[in-house]
């Protein structure tokens, strides 16, 4: 027999990947142009040209073995030492190729870091909501405990106060998400600063360090002209899981790193537990070709500009129409309060006008829906009839 709470897991429905089917099958009922599928975070914007030229130069040059075969276990040397110049370069990092772990997205990133962290089944690990779902599996699956944040739903920003009364002896580490997803928010640099002053003194309080880690896959997608804060300034116990499905479009090539700056509390040994996780589960030698690729396309970055007409188009034609939403900074997420407080239901009478867009209640935030606007423009401005039918009905 297989594992109660693997099965269990695994027979468990998403809600966005529920939506996404359901759209894939209803656009062979009433045709793809009459579905608005807003369900999934799936970049539509291509990779930059520097991804597909590298592929064919490191193809053309060199030996099979050397793009197919495997790197060391943490990732390839030249690979780190480049990410290593470009994070000096970018943000006075003060980091070597020795503080970072190649691995296959974010998702390994989370899961990796967490393992190394994680001491005992008495650990908790604290979530800010909204979050991504599955920080609760990674958590669950590192043997610890999670325990969520509730949103702050004025600024979307992380109440300082419900984060005191949240850390106990137990707390292990903290996850934030910025830019967020499924909000779109961004967290300000006053907001690290009083974060990381309450993590000190908690910290010592408790007689052991907080981790915090910083998960970052939509680092580059910022609007408005908002600076991307390097967020080990301001809190040094800070570790940085990056993927570059978004920067670079490669959701589906998996590939991503975890940064451990020597400036976090007990950095060889946190980057050797790292290590040591990566072993554990299997995420060792991340793609070899891909890391070749980042190498190569380091600093380079998909068109934003769409994401951003995307989000102007989007949010200022629902404010119109009478729709609360959350004014997103960053991400390619609208983040739209219900107009029921049921947001599941309000979910269900959008999927009848095939208008696909996800409840937050598993985000932790209950009563809002999230709209992703990765999406054709096109489909976003004939999508907008459907709304306001939705938002009428409701008058």
């Amino acid at each position: 027999m297989p594992s109660k709470e693997m099965y269990a897991l695994g027979s468990q429905a998403s809600v966005i990947r529920d939506l996404f089917a359901y759209g894939q099958e209803q656009a062979a009922v009433v045709g793809r142009e009459n579905v608005f599928d807003f369900s999934i975070g799936n970049p539509t914007v291509p990779a930059p040209a520097c991804v597909k030229e590298a592929i064919e130069e490191i193809v053309a040059t060199r030996q099979s073995v050397d793009v197919h075969g495997y790197t060391a276990a943490a990732g390839d040397l030249a690979v780190r030492r480049g990410l290593a110049d470009y994070m000096n370069q970018t943000y006075d990092a003060g980091v070597s190729a020795d503080n970072f772990y190649m691995t296959c997205g974010a998702a390994a990133s989370l899961t990796v870091t967490l393992k190394a962290l994680v001491e005992s089944p008495e650990d908790e690990v604290i979530v800010v909501a909204p979050f991504f779902p599955e920080y609760t599996v990674f958590i669950h699956n590192a043997g610890a405990k999670e325990v969520v944040l509730p949103p702050d739903t004025e600024h979307f920003q992380i109440s300082l106060e419900a984060m005191e009364q949240a850390i106990t002896p137990h707390t292990r580490a903290i996850i934030v998400n910025s830019p967020n997803n499924p909000a779109g928010t961004v967290y300000s640099a006053d907001t690290y600063t009083k974060l990381a002053a309450l993590l000190t003194k908690k910290s010592a309080d408790i007689g052991h360090s907080i981790y915090l880690i910083s998960d970052e896959p939509y680092r580059e997608i910022i609007y408005d002209g908002l600076p991307i804060l390097y967020v080990p300034k301001f809190y040094a116990n800070t570790i940085i899981c990056y993927s570059y499905s978004k920067s670079l479009s490669l959701p589906g090539e998996r590939i991503g790193y975890i940064l451990v700056p020597d400036c976090a509390a007990d950095a060889k040994a946190v980057y050797t537990a790292v290590c040591g996780a990566g072993r554990a589960m299997g995420f060792v030698c991340a793609p070899h070709l891909f890391q070749d690729v980042v190498l190569k396309c380091m600093g380079k970055l998909s068109d934003m500009n769409i994401y951003d007409e995307n989000r102007k188009l989007l949010y200022n034609g629902l404010k119109e129409m009478g729709y609360e939403c959350v004014y997103p900074s960053g991400a390619f997420y609208l983040f739209v309060k219900s107009p029921e407080p049921d947001a599941n239901a309000f979910s269900e009478k959008a999927k009848k006008l095939n208008l696909l867009i996800v409840p937050a209640d598993s985000f932790g935030c209950p009563g809002y829906v999230r709209i992703s606007y990765c999406v054709d423009p096109d489909m976003i401005r004939r999508s907008f009839a459907a709304f306001k039918t939705l938002i009428e009905s409701y008058a």
